[in-house]
This record gives structure tokens, C-alpha cells and sequence, in this order.
């Protein structure tokens, strides 16, 4: 197999496995705001439905990223997803997960998915830029 096909499988794995993390955070929106919407009215109730607003913006842009960029190796796909879907997953895993308030298994998967989709769309890249060096 040629670098540049194999560049191109690992992109083809990151978008994919981004995508199965915007799905599950998409399910992990409507989630949270059912929940939002079971508590009384009220600033509380009003934050926990933002929350909800955010973890659906955060997953429509990661679903957008992985179709578009990522898919096609595209460095800015690469920052993209970096950004957006560190900076939900690890405050997840700060307040969510270490405390216990979900359990470990399914909670693991998002950033399961977010580990699998950053260490292939990195390699893609990687391979993609010894080839261009060539």
C-alpha cells in the first residue's frame, strides 16, 4: 500500500469516527435538554438547556468538519475538529466522568471517539506531508 493511499484510509477513519462522535453528542443533546426540560422554570432549568444548545452546536460543527474536511485530509479539518471537540470532551471528562455522575461505560465513548478520530486524522497528515516532501 502506497502512503498516499494509506493517507487517505486514515483521514477516511478520523472523519468517521468524528462523525460517530458528533452522532452520540447529537443523542447527548437531546439528552440533556429532556433533562432541562423535566426541571421547573428558571435559571437553572435555562442553563441546562443552553448546555443542551451547546453540545448540539458543538456536534453539528464536528458532523460538518468530518464531511467536508476531514474526509479529504484537510489541515483545517484537523484544527477544527482539535478545537471543538477537545474543548467539549475534556470538560466532560473533568465534570461529568471523573466525579462519577454518568458511568464509565457508555460515557467512555465520546472521547474514545475523539482519541480514535485525532490519532488517525494526525497520521493522514503526517503521511500526506512525507509525500508532498518527496
Amino acid at each position: 500500500m502506497q502512503k498516499k493511499d494509506l493517507s487517505s484510509w486514515f483521514a477516511k477513519g478520523g472523519a468517521i469516527a468524528y462523525f460517530i462522535w458528533a452522532l452520540l453528542h447529537f443523542q447527548a443533546a437531546w439528552g440533556v435538554y429532556k433533562l432541562g426540560d423535566s426541571m421547573p422554570p428558571g435559571m437553572a432549568s435555562g442553563r441546562v438547556e443552553q448546555d443542551a444548545w451547546n453540545l448540539f452546536c458543538f456536534a453539528l460543527c464536528a458532523a460538518l468538519t468530518s464531511i467536508f474536511l476531514n474526509w479529504r485530509n484537510d489541515i483545517r479539518g484537523w484544527w477544527i475538529n482539535l478545537a471543538v471537540v477537545s474543548a467539549t470532551d475534556i470538560g466532560f471528562i473533568i465534570y461529568i466522568l471523573i466525579p462519577g455522575y454518568t458511568p464509565i461505560w457508555p460515557g467512555i465513548l465520546g472521547p474514545l471517539f475523539w482519541a480514535v478520530g485525532f490519532i488517525f486524522s494526525t497520521c493522514a497528515l503526517v503521511l500526506s506531508h512525507k509525500e508532498t516532501m518527496r
